[in-house]
This record gives structure tokens, C-alpha cells and sequence, in this order.
């Protein structure tokens, strides 16, 4: 009596749970970006075209079964950003932080120490962590540096008055890489009108690439940590250092805290 259901294998069975899994996955993705609403419009269409067909409304149904087909174009261009961002996470060559986790501390150490002391002084301030996507693609123009990173040098870079003092600071492995370097601003229209071009452009980058930024303020002296783009503010060095460690330091433990790190900031939005 049965004998019309197909037989369902046990690979059947993982194929419809990858698939469920990437479906998932996808949908999680988008709902942390604007896409999720035009991806809901577009699944209203399909619905009321699915609607429209079963009641034989065939004016309705020719209108959706053509919105659909430019549909598919348009969702090349809708998304473009987020297919931009999905494969430049998956494609990129990846790197190693550091060269060893006794380096890892030594740099977070100089960086907690500069951001402290700019802090102190409210010298605005905004360096870039290169993680394992590769920054060349995203971060426009810059000076070359090629230093080892260290409290002075970060310090000079962002003294006011001197020709890099404006743009981000670009660490790559255990070398300052570039300075005064211009960075893709956050278009998210959720950003209170408060956050300023040096927060928008840390947000931005992390958006963009799984980089981590430091923002100090110039107003208020606050430091600030973004990553994914996701901000948590005002860390006094301590905070700063144990952020930093967790998002840097030993990949095994990497994932745990990033997930506690984006469930701060989402608090605090």
C-alpha cells in the first residue's frame, strides 16, 4: 500500500541534513545583515505567486512569475556585499596571527600599553588586527611602515600633527604593516547618528573581513573593540587586554570567546 513512497537511504538522510545545516546557516547570516528584508520580500512574492497560481488569478500570476525571473538577477545585485563577503572568508588564503603565542602577548601588551597612554591623552587613534583574511583587498592607499610593533611607534603614528595621524594603523602578523591607511565605512543604517567616522570605519572593516579594530576616542578618550561587526566601548586596559587575548590568542579557545564577544555588544546595542 506503500509502495509509492520512495525508499529514503541512509545518505539520503545526511543530504537532507547538509542541506538543512547550509540553509540555516544562510539565514543566520543574513539575519545580522539588512538582506534579511529583501530576502523576506522576495519570499512573499514567491508565496502569493504560488497563491495566485493554485487560485488561477493568471493577471497576478504572470506579474509574480516575472518579478521571480528578475528576481534572480536582482539577487546577485542585492546581495552582492554579503556574496562579496562570504567568499572572501572562504576563498582567502589564511594566515597565522603570530609567528608564536609569546609574540601574540608581547604585541597585545605594546597595543594595550599605546591605547592607555593615547587614551590618557585623547589622541584619536584607530589600528587594524589582520586575522586569517588578507586586509591588501580592502584597506585603501596607506604608507608602508614595515616596523615591529611597539608602544612608541603606534604613539608617533597617531600624534596629532604628523601626516598618518588620521588613518588606521594596519598590524599584519608581528610588523605595523601600513599607516594612515582609509578603510570602508559601515553603511548599517541601525549605527546611532553618535558613532563617528573612526567607529564607522572600524565597524566597517569588520563587517567587511574578520579583522579586529581598536578605536580610541579623540573626544572622550574611550577605547572600543570592534569585531564582525559588532562594537563593545569604553574598555579600560585591562578589558582591553583580555578582549584582545581572547579574539587573538590560541585559535582552539578563538571560537567560544568571539561568541561571548558578539553577545556583549548585542547587549549593549
Amino acid at each position: 500500500m506503500l509502495s509509492f513512497i520512495p525508499k529514503i537511504t541512509f545518505w539520503d538522510v545526511i543530504d537532507i541534513l547538509v542541506v538543512a545545516f547550509l540553509i540555516y546557516r544562510l539565514f543566520v547570516y543574513l539575519s545580522q545583515t539588512r538582506a534579511i528584508q529583501i530576502l523576506i520580500g522576495l519570499l512573499a512574492v514567491l508565496l502569493l505567486s504560488v497563491v495566485a497560481k493554485v487560485l488561477h488569478l493568471y493577471t497576478l500570476s504572470f506579474i509574480f512569475n516575472n518579478l521571480l525571473t528578475i528576481g534572480i538577477f536582482a539577487l546577485i545585485v542585492i546581495f552582492q556585499p554579503e556574496i562579496r563577503r562570504i567568499l572572501a572568508r572562504i576563498g582567502e588564503k589564511q594566515f597565522g596571527i603570530f609567528t608564536s603565542e609569546e609574540e601574540a602577548e608581547r604585541i597585545i601588551e605594546e597595543i594595550v600599553r599605546a591605547c592607555a597612554s593615547m587614551s590618557e591623552d585623547r589622541i584619536g587613534a584607530l589600528l587594524v588586527i589582520e586575522r586569517d583574511v588578507n586586509l591588501d583587498n580592502y584597506v585603501e592607499s596607506g604608507t608602508l611602515i614595515d616596523g615591529k610593533v611597539s608602544q612608541e611607534l603606534l604613539i608617533t603614528l597617531f600624534w596629532p600633527g604628523t601626516p598618518l595621524h588620521d588613518g588606521a594603523t594596519i598590524i599584519k602578523k608581528d610588523r605595523v604593516y601600513k599607516a594612515g591607511a582609509f578603510l570602508p565605512l559601515s553603511l548599517n543604517p541601525n549605527l546611532p547618528q553618535t558613532v563617528g567616522t573612526r567607529h564607522r570605519a572600524a565597524i566597517g572593516i569588520t563587517e567587511e573581513t574578520d579583522a579586529v579594530a581598536v578605536v580610541v576616542s579623540e573626544e572622550t578618550g574611550a577605547i572600543s573593540v570592534s569585531y564582525s561587526g559588532k562594537l563593545i566601548k569604553n574598555l579600560n586596559p585591562a578589558k582591553l587586554k583580555k578582549v584582545l587575548k581572547g579574539l587573538l590568542v590560541r585559535k582552539v579557545e578563538r571560537g567560544r570567546f568571539q561568541l561571548d564577544f558578539l553577545r556583549k555588544a548585542n547587549e549593549e546595542a
